[in-house]
């Protein structure tokens, strides 16, 4: 047996370990709500609403760069859901054993590749498919939906949705894969015994069970896409501007950051994409606190499942 010296050893060092990570975080919330305060005390209306990014004559309107954010996330999100559901269910379910594991590697490896990879994928080939073939095609239909209207830049809101929704895919088919394995093996021995075909058993008695925790992982791969930097400034065309169309060049708060925080020579300038920095915390916070939540609701409402 260990001594009372190390237990409360071993107990400290744990206590310290667990407790860095919010310490980590209130600092981090600190230091960027510190120099983004003289904005935010000033200008917090003008940061969420206005329009004018014009940094000589210190106009700083976020609310381009809000809009593409969430605009391009929430695309993301619904193109990579579906997909990404489908490889959950595959490799849990539907698929032959021998091919789940190799499916489940080879999506998981999305998530290795860094972003700046994707992003020269977006820009050599997804942005020239775009401007060459498939906008093409679709501005035809701009008289009926206004989403595909406007000219074929290349560089514009769905090429960085693509790109968003290929890097999101392998976070919500991780989560969404453990949540199906959480649902007890009885319920889906209970549907085979009445008769129920294996399609049957995964939307009548898995999938109902596990929505909680299916919805948490789509926010939770919500909240990977709004914080995505690299990738989507190189595809997004970086206009400060309200998109009027999947086709129009927009911007996000994370290229806005990336493009102008070297060249921030003011203070003004520096307090005010400091403003934008807390935004997009928040926001993300926000987002994967609920992601988090709902995920664990699953594990404790099944029956068996931890309460803690």
């Amino acid at each position: 047996m260990q001594s009372p010296l190390g237990d409360r050893l071993y107990r400290a060092v744990t206590t310290v370990c667990a407790a860095a990570i919010p310490v980590v975080l209130v600092l981090l919330t600190a230091v960027v709500v510190r120099a983004a305060w003289p904005t935010l005390a000033a200008h917090a209306g003008e940061l969420a609403f206005g329009t004018t990014w014009d940094v000589p004559r210190k106009q700083f309107g976020a609310l381009p760069a809000i809009a593409g954010t969430l605009i391009s996330s929430l695309i993301a999100v619904v193109i990579a859901t579906p997909l990404a559901l489908g490889v959950a269910i595959f490799t849990v379910d539907i698929g032959p054993r021998r091919l789940r594991e190799p499916v489940s590697f080879l999506v998981n490896l999305l998530a290795a590749i860094p972003s700046v990879v994707y992003g020269l994928w977006g820009v050599f080939v997804l942005v020239p498919l775009l401007r060459g073939t498939i906008m093409p095609a679709l501005l035809p239909l701009g008289a009926v939906v206004p989403l595909f209207r406007g000219p074929a830049y290349g560089p514009s809101l769905i090429a960085a949705s693509l790109v968003l929704a290929i890097m999101i895919l392998p976070f919500i088919a991780s989560v969404s894969r453990e949540v199906l394995r959480a649902v007890p093996q009885t319920q889906r021995e209970a549907a085979l015994a009445l008769g129920a075909t294996r399609w049957e058993v995964v939307r009548d008695a898995v999938l109902p069970s596990a929505r909680s925790g299916l919805i948490g992982g789509v926010i939770l791969g919500l909240g990977r896409a709004l914080g995505e930097t690299l990738a989507v400034a190189m595809v997004i065309g970086n206009r400060h501007a309200m998109p009027d169309s999947l086709f129009a060049p927009a911007y996000t708060m994370a290229s806005l950051l990336a493009n102008e925080f070297a060249e921030a020579s003011s203070d003004v300038h520096l307090s005010a994409l400091m403003a934008v920095a807390a935004l997009l915390l928040l926001i993300t916070l926000l987002v994967n606190v609920l992601a988090r939540w709902l995920v664990q609701h699953v594990a404790i409402g099944m029956p068996g499942g931890r309460s803690s």
